[in-house]
């Protein structure tokens, strides 16, 4: 096999991995805001978005990126799969992550008042936020076991950490929301932030990296190096959340909470089902992109491969996602929700240019370059801030839709610039020739949806899912030889 077909097929084994863990994620997921939306609706639903998003800042501005900076340098330093080289970078990241989630704890509890008046308009919520400080440690802890695993690429013991730690934290949660409905809601995070925190020191440990005291002057110095880059990445991520809480803000006041849910609900499903694919994938890429940083070449290559089987796999899963998203919506949380129906089908659409500016968009990180990932941080938050803003005022929930696909395009040509004129990079036609192939098989499923006749419209969307995967299976045999990966894995089954 060829070291282009070797890589195409490592992507493609990871992605499998996590994505059979990413698939239960989501299975326990839906379940869970299916609680939520039978047991508190949407105006519960918004309370949660309000107040994860309010943690949340507080969360990526203390935490100082460590869960991206961390894994570039302990990729990085990892060399010939010897432990030993690592044990110094895996000691100052977990020794940050303590004090980092103290600080983040400590601004929660002092700014609680401040954060229940912005976030909800009076001090209702204040000792909600005051309980919600241990979270705030308990998942930077969790990041800095998890970060280990990712950077040292234990892909099987950070899949079962992941799996683990949201089972257990459903099936906490499952008995809060039925006997205490709305009540259970800061309960009920605690919970579940204590199950990640378990079950990912559990696995970490498993990686048998021994302890090593540091001194003074070497953590300091080891420290440097990784907040300095991390400290760029904390206000590229803050700015994020700040411009998500900004638009639920904003949506709040316009509207109401329950509009409020409505917007949240229909980000899970963009977000945090579809995007999820996203995270699969980034677990292994992201390491591996890291490790070649210097080879500009090689990273080109990765970030190709990565492209190619980012698109293939999200352009049957839009498809689908357009064809059932009716039923869809009413599975995963209730007839309430259809309001969110126009608003998701056009952000659908933008995963396919996400998909490829997600793959580019590392670049800069494993470069380090943060000077230039902050300052398009600051232009492309600013953009989605005022798209979703316009969005919303013109077309209400189907404009943030719109508004979301618009934000991407744009997000795409940006970063196709940018890593054009500072590291060279560019697609070759062969892609764009496959990338275009996939953009008109979801826009016209996506046209297909305005078909009157019920059984015109769903029986020529079922033929774009059939071909769809069709044409994805084929190209992905051509890099990959599935072929020849099924015919080996039948003949041991055989034999």
């Amino acid at each position: 096999m060829s070291d282009t077909k070797t890589s195409y097929h490592q992507i493609v084994k990871t992605t499998s991995l996590f994505g059979g863990v990413q698939f239960l994620t989501i299975i326990i997921a839906i379940i869970r805001i299916k609680l939520i939306a039978v047991f508190i609706g949407p105006a519960g639903m918004g309370i949660i978005a309000l107040l994860n998003s309010a943690i949340g800042i507080i969360s990526g501005f203390s935490g100082l990126g460590l869960e991206t900076s961390g894994i570039k340098h302990i990729s990085a330093d990892y060399k010939n799969e010897d432990l030993n080289t690592v044990t110094t970078t895996v000691s100052v990241v977990k020794k940050v992550a303590l004090l980092t989630g103290i600080l983040g704890s400590l601004l929660t509890v002092v700014f609680s008042n401040w954060l229940s008046i912005i976030t909800f308009g009076n001090s209702d919520q204040m000792y909600a936020f005051v309980f919600l400080s241990i979270t705030v440690l308990f998942k930077q802890l969790t990041t800095a076991e998890l970060v280990v695993l990712q950077g040292l690429r234990k892909m099987r013991f950070l899949a079962k950490a992941n799996l683990y730690g949201n089972i257990f934290g459903l099936l906490f949660s499952i008995p809060l929301y039925y006997f205490y409905g709305i009540d259970a809601i800061v309960p009920t995070i605690i919970v579940t932030s204590v199950s990640a925190l378990f079950f990912s020191y559990y696995y970490s440990r498993k990686g048998k990296i021994e302890r090593k005291s540091l001194t003074k002057s070497q953590f300091m110095t080891d420290a440097k190096r990784i907040v300095t880059l991390g400290f760029m990445l904390t206000l590229s991520g803050s700015l994020t959340l700040l411009t998500t809480y900004l638009i639920q803000i904003y949506v709040g006041k316009q509207g109401d909470l329950e509009q409020v849910g409505f917007y949240n609900a229909g980000f899970i499903l963009l977000n945090s089902y579809v995007g999820i694919i996203f995270t699969a994938m980034s677990t292994d890429y992201f390491p591996r992109l890291a490790s070649i940083s210097e080879d500009n070449e090689k990273v080109r290559s990765s970030v190709i491969q990565q492209s190619f089987v980012s698109i293939l796999i999200i352009t049957p899963i839009i498809i689908l996602f357009l064809t059932l998203i009716p039923l869809i919506v009413k599975i995963v949380f209730t007839s309430q929700f259809t309001a969110i129906i126009p608003m998701v089908c056009f952000g659908i659409l933008a995963m396919l240019f996400r998909a490829v500016s997600w793959s580019m968009g590392y670049i800069l990180i494993a470069k380090g370059d943060s000077s230039m990932f902050l300052k398009t941080a600051v232009g492309f938050n600013a953009i989605s801030l005022l798209l979703n803003v316009l969005g919303y005022y013109l077309y209400g929930l189907e404009g943030l839709g719109f508004s979301f696909l618009v934000y991407y395009m744009i997000h795409f040509f940006g970063l196709k610039i940018i890593t054009k004129k500072r590291y060279g990079f560019f697609f070759d036609s062969e892609f764009y020739q496959i990338y275009l192939i996939c953009i008109l098989m979801c826009m016209a499923t996506f046209l297909l949806r305005y078909i009157p006749n019920p059984i015109l419209k769903y029986s020529l969307m079922s033929v774009m899912c059939l071909l769809s995967i069709v044409f994805v299976v084929f190209q992905m045999n051509k890099k990959t030889a599935l072929k020849g990966l099924f015919n080996t894995i039948i003949k041991r089954k055989n034999d």
